[in-house]
């Protein structure tokens, strides 16, 4: 929790949210300098590994889905630096606001339920914010609460764990409920959970706490000097942040996400759409997800960036293929302003999308799971 009693934001406090302005300069200026596209697998991961000791993440594990198979997937660096534990490819990481694509479908199936309608005053579900319109479901779910509700997008943790209260006055249960019965049970997530640190919502995934926590990373912050120290992770779990997972759990979550087990193909092509402002602009966002198109290519993803962890999933439907980078430290988004909404002022989230979305890049027949 925040220092005002909130769920605390995505990223750290005191950080300044950027513009569109801002984020367009950052872009134009990182990719005139850009290499070519990744020829291949191992160039890709050499990319990564050279960003990550560039950005001095202790540890990160990665993976690429193509056609519902996790095709790649390994481990850098180390996920404890005193232990001198590598990484590996099924290593747990703390997800920060990729929680909100949990999140958002758990809600999203109450709409489908008729116990919530996107259009309904949060002041129903008795969540009270000072403001000149009425703030609906949809203007938290989408960042658009603030100021005249539905016109300026403003990536906004706060406001988003709202949805807390949302999801537990519609159904008379809790997220943490909901997203063990309806998420993580269902698809055997091994190594996913709300916080260890709230031992009652962690309780509900069933998981031994003893193994599950012997396989989460450890989390650090760069000193002084730059040197990596062992941080402790934040406490909170809800709405918008909390939940742990793997690169194989996040995998079985894109592939399930495909189907229709979840959601019904019409609520996830709405979820998926950019949400429109009230003068019929597009924004960055749907419900629950960032929503933009690269070239030919549409683009769903979502970052997650907080104290000691980050993480950044990418998937694009059209094609197939999602990407999944998990980091025991904040190094995966701190430099980059994804919450303006621009997935290519990453360095990751650009190698990615140029290699194997727009390129040419090939990937293994079977799968390579490895450190």
């Amino acid at each position: 929790m925040s220092d005002a009693g909130r769920p605390a934001p995505s990223w750290p406090r005191g950080r300044v949210r950027w513009s569109a302005g801002a984020a367009l300069g950052c872009v134009l200026a990182a990719c005139s300098g850009d290499p070519p596209p990744a020829r291949d697998l191992p160039e890709f991961e050499a990319r990564l590994e050279g960003l990550r000791v560039e950005l001095r993440i202790p540890g990160f594990s990665a993976g690429i889905v193509k056609d519902q198979r996790l095709v790649w997937a390994r481990g850098f660096g180390l996920s404890d630096v005193e232990g001198r534990v590598p990484a590996a490819a099924g290593t747990s990481y703390h997800l920060a606001s990729v929680t909100k694509t949990f999140a958002s479908t758990v809600l999203l199936q109450l709409v489908e339920e008729g116990k919530v309608d996107l259009d309904d005053p949060v002041s129903q579900y008795g969540i009270a914010i000072p403001s000149t319109g009425i703030v609906r479901v949809k203007h938290l779910l989408t960042h658009t609460s603030e100021g005249v509700p539905g016109e300026t997008f403003r990536y906004n943790g706060d406001r988003f764990g709202l949805l807390d209260s949302v999801i537990s006055v519609a159904s008379g249960r809790t997220f943490g409920a909901l997203v063990a019965e309806r998420i993580i049970v269902p698809l055997a997530l091994a190594h996913t959970a709300p916080n260890p640190g709230d031992s009652v919502d962690f309780a509900l995934a069933g998981h031994d706490r003893d193994s599950f926590e012997q396989n989460l990373a450890k989390g650090y912050a760069l000193d002084g000097e730059g040197r990596p120290k062992r941080t402790a992770y934040p406490s909170y779990f809800g709405t918008a942040a909390g939940l742990v997972s793997s690169v194989p759990d996040l995998a079985a979550w894109s592939n399930a996400l495909d189907g229709t087990s979840l959601l019904s193909q019409d609520t996830k092509a709405r979820a998926w759409s950019p949400a429109l402002s009230t003068t019929g602009s597009p924004l960055p966002y749907g419900l629950g997800w960032f929503v933009q198109r690269v070239g030919d290519a549409k683009l769903v993803w979502h970052y997650g960036y907080w104290i000691a962890n980050s993480s950044l999933f990418i998937k694009a439907p059209e094609e197939g293929l999602a990407f999944i980078i998990l980091a025991n430290s904040d190094g995966l988004s701190a430099s980059y302003p994804l919450g303006a909404g621009d997935l290519m002022s990453s360095a990751f989230g650009r190698e990615f999308v140029k290699a194997f979305v727009l390129g040419k890049a090939s990937l293994p027949d079977a799968a390579v799971l490895s450190q």
